[in-house]
Order: structure tokens, then C-alpha cells, then sequence
């Protein structure tokens, strides 16, 4: 029996290791902009610091905690605490959000939800690192590697919607029995090899440009690894991510979200 899911409602999950002001700042973000049915459920993997103490402190959110959580792959512990939250989710839609991505345009949701018609399987986008347009245009026009995937009809190329902030039809993961966690461990990156399944078994997807995204999440990738020392990363990428970690939180619409405590109650 299959089955019933709350139509027009969104699961938002987010997975939480050790990075409290960003977390309360994507989820003080999430509450501020968000005007459509919604719940959100956070996925903490054992971070053991004020980090949980605050999540333990919400009473509008769903925190599931996992306090034997292996740590020795990211990948491998972000995915399978996506999982987490898709097995417990029981409305129509499901979203995967990173806790360093920051909502920060009313109707958000709302917005990305239009894509979702009755024949999607998932919206999103890709990387949400902008580079002026010229540059990708070049890129594409020149990118021998597409242009004879293109020739020989593949249905796959390097894109897939990225679990930054990425919308899905629950029942549709449910009933193909896919997960996040899916060939992590073989070095594919979370929620890639997810994406490609629904592609091979022609399920609708729709891409959304990076500049669309834009302009309604913020997104400081790899922050998590970078604000944790037990994680490796190149030095180019940290000095990247702590320069952009330092824009961001010094916006005034930021300081705004942070410094309002009544979006906790």
C-alpha cells in the first residue's frame, strides 16, 4: 500500500556538524522568507558542541540527532543523513539544503515549487559559483566534451542538481528507492548518482541557471569543511571560503536575520 503524502507541503533537511551560526542563520533565514507550507527537519551528525545545544533549543523544527555518527568521510555522512531525513518525510516535496546556504528573497519556495509540475522529479541548480557570463558562454561553445555527447544523443552531461538547495518529489525517490548516499563511497559526490538514476529512467528534471539561484540563496561552499581543522582542504579553497564566509556575514540583511532572536520562538 502506498503511501499518502501532505500535497503542497515541503520537508526542508538540513544536516548540521559543528557549524552553529551558520546553521541559525540558514534556518533564522528559512523562517523570515518562507511563506509556503512548510516543515524542516535538521540532521545533526554527532557534532557534540553549541552547535547542538541550539538545535535542542528549537521548538519549531524536527532535530533528529545521530550521536554515533562516523565522521571519517563527508560525503558518506551528509548523504546518508539526507536519507535520514527522506525516510522520515511524509509530504509531497522534499528538500536537501546545506546548512551553509542562506534564503535571502521572500517566495523563495514558492518559486522554485512552479518548476515542480506534475511530471518533475526534481529542481535545482548546479554550482552557485558566478562567473561572469562571457566566461561560461566561452566555456560552453568551446566544450568539445558536450558537443559530441550532444551528437550522440547522450542523456547525461557533467550538470546534476546539487543537494546546495535542491527540490524532489518524495513519492518518486520512495517508490525508485533512491538516496543520496548512493556510490559516495566510491568518491561520487552526495546526491550525484541519484540525479543520474532519475535521468536513466526518464524522469523530468529542470535545471536553474546559477543567476536565478542567485537570487535567492547565498551559498559558502565548503564552509563546513573549512570551520572543522579534523577536515582537509587546499589551501586556495580555504583562503576562497574564509574570504567569502567574511563578505557574507557582514551584510546588513544578515547581521538583520542574526541579530533577531524572535525568529527561534
Amino acid at each position: 500500500m502506498s503511501m499518502e503524502y501532505i500535497e503542497n507541503k515541503t520537508t526542508i533537511c538540513i544536516v548540521n556538524y559543528k557549524t552553529e551560526e551558520l546553521t541559525r542563520l540558514c534556518l533564522r533565514a528559512i523562517r523570515k522568507y518562507t511563506k509556503v507550507p512548510y516543515e524542516v527537519v535538521v540532521i545533526d551528525n554527532d557534532s557534540g558542541d553549541a552547535s547542538l545545544d541550539y538545535l535542542r533549543s528549537l521548538k519549531w523544527i524536527r532535530l533528529i540527532e545521530r550521536p554515533d555518527e562516523m565522521k571519517q568521510s563527508g560525503s558518506w555522512a551528509h548523504g546518508t543523513a539526507l536519507d535520514k531525513g527522506l525516510e522520515s518525510c511524509t509530504t509531497e516535496f522534499y528538500m536537501a539544503m546545506h546548512s551553509d546556504t542562506f534564503v535571502h528573497k521572500e517566495g523563495w519556495l514558492g518559486e522554485l515549487l512552479e518548476n515542480m509540475t506534475d511530471d518533475m522529479a526534481c529542481t535545482g541548480g548546479g554550482k552557485l559559483d558566478l562567473k561572469p557570463y562571457w566566461q561560461v558562454f566561452l566555456k560552453r561553445i568551446t566544450d568539445y566534451k558536450a558537443l559530441m555527447r550532444k551528437i550522440k544523443g547522450a542523456k547525461r552531461n557533467d550538470f546534476y542538481i546539487r543537494t546546495i538547495c535542491a527540490l524532489y518529489r518524495t513519492e518518486i525517490l520512495m517508490k525508485e528507492e533512491l538516496r543520496f548516499a548512493m556510490n559516495v563511497n566510491d568518491g561520487v559526490t552526495c546526491g550525484k548518482q541519484l540525479y543520474y538514476n532519475l535521468i536513466d529512467r526518464n524522469y523530468k528534471t529542470k535545471q536553474i541557471s546559477e543567476w536565478v539561484m542567485a537570487k535567492w540563496i547565498y551559498h559558502l561552499a565548503h564552509a563546513t569543511m573549512v570551520l572543522n581543522p579534523e577536515f582537509t582542504v587546499r589551501n586556495k579553497t580555504e583562503k576562497k571560503c574564509k574570504k567569502k564566509i567574511s563578505e557574507i556575514m557582514n551584510l546588513p540583511i544578515v547581521k538583520e536575520i542574526l541579530n533577531d532572536d524572535s525568529l527561534d520562538k
